[in-house]
């Protein structure tokens, strides 16, 4: 059993050495000396967010960016907290969300389509903070690449707590995967609180037709939709000009919750490769659990069980260390105690997505 084990964290390894690659491919831009000419709608969806909406709105009050050049559209999901809008400089419509699937935010997206004045679309979380010159860069990235639909980062503001820090590592991985697959032209994950496309390849691609049926995924089901048709369209925007800031959970409930809602959708990823990652990267943790647990029972001796966990350790922390230091440059902190940890995260979240209920935004999906 042992050879097995090894043999599965060697391609584990593999897969994230190739990982790490892709993301020293992807160059850093910052470019941003072009004269702004692109119309943006930032669409965002929201539900009880009357705490987090107007630091966001303020954030873009202050964009580096003429404020008749972009409009905000707010899509109102059945809220109860009696969010008000305040005078702003830039254009901003509150509509209500028309809920036709099982998919709340795909429907706030589309409803949002029904409004939209420009060709350019962003969507965005309303627990988000953007930075000044996010529309700005993504106006010069659009002059000079024929593209219809960019991805980009997202960060967390994180206070001291170990919960928070864990998130982050998590997040840090997360996006170096992302950004390494489209290093390695094997785009398969997005992120929707940071994601641009433009209305007529959206209705090209039929929208989220197909995909509706799932809670989630209006951002990894559509750019999985983008690549399969037409790749060379999809871009990444690597750039620390649009890295979005969020916010973390805050209690361990939510982030299982929030984690099995991501899980639930990798079944029906249209990408092969997205499919063969996720697996291994279950596996990969799976398989460090039945070490441990090996070892506990007497089956194996200590220092195979060190070589495996060493072994997975070393190219994660590269992955984690390269898309933290892109994203926020803070010191990586709990990362030996929240690798050792998240590998029972990770498992117990990918086996209770496949039977379990998960609850988001106070609803039940299944």
């Amino acid at each position: 059993m042992i050879f097995v084990l090894y043999f599965i964290i060697i391609l584990y390894c593999s897969a994230i050495v190739f990982l790490i690659y892709g993301f020293t491919k992807i160059n850093t831009i910052d470019y941003i000396g072009l004269k702004p000419k692109t119309k943006f709608s930032i669409i965002i969806p929201f539900r009880n967010e009357a705490e987090n909406l107007p630091v966001l709105l303020d954030s873009l009050s202050k964009l580096n960016y003429p404020m008749e050049l972009f409009e905000v559209i707010l899509v109102d999901d059945e809220s109860t907290d009696g969010f008000k809008i305040q005078n702003l400089k830039f254009k901003v419509s509150v509509i209500k969300i028309i809920q036709v699937s099982n998919s709340p935010k795909k429907d706030a997206i589309v409803t949002a389509m029904q409004i939209v004045n420009t060709n350019w679309i962003i969507t965005t979380d309303a627990d988000c903070v953007a930075n000044k010159n996010w529309l700005l860069t993504l106006d010069n990235y659009i002059q000079l690449h024929a593209v219809s639909m960019i991805a980009g980062a997202v960060t967390y503001d994180c206070n001291d707590s170990f919960l928070h820090h864990f998130q982050q590592l998590d997040l840090a991985s997360l996006q170096g995967a992302t950004i390494g697959s489209f290093g390695i032209k094997k785009e398969f994950m997005c992120n929707g609180a940071n994601f641009a496309y433009t209305k007529s390849f959206f209705q090209e691609l039929n929208g989220f037709n197909g995909n509706d049926g799932i809670a989630s995924g209006d951002d990894v089901f559509l750019l999985q939709k983008a690549i399969a048709q037409f790749p060379e369209k999809v871009h990444y925007l690597k750039s620390e000009n649009t890295i979005v800031i969020t916010k973390p959970l805050n209690d361990w409930k939510s982030l299982f919750y929030q984690h099995v809602r991501w899980a639930s959708k990798t079944s029906s990823y249209q990408s092969s490769f997205g499919k063969g990652l996720g697996v291994l990267v279950f596996m990969g943790n799976l398989c460090w659990i039945l070490g441990v647990g090996s070892w506990v029972l007497g089956l194996f001796a200590l220092p195979n069980i060190f070589l495996m966990f060493l072994s997975k350790f070393t190219v994660d922390a590269v992955l984690i260390y390269k898309a933290n230091r892109f994203l926020n440059k803070s010191k990586i902190r709990y990362l030996i105690l929240s690798s050792l940890l998240y590998p029972f995260f990770s498992v117990s979240v990918a086996l209770y997505s496949l039977f379990g209920k998960y609850e988001w935004k106070g609803r039940k999906f299944k």
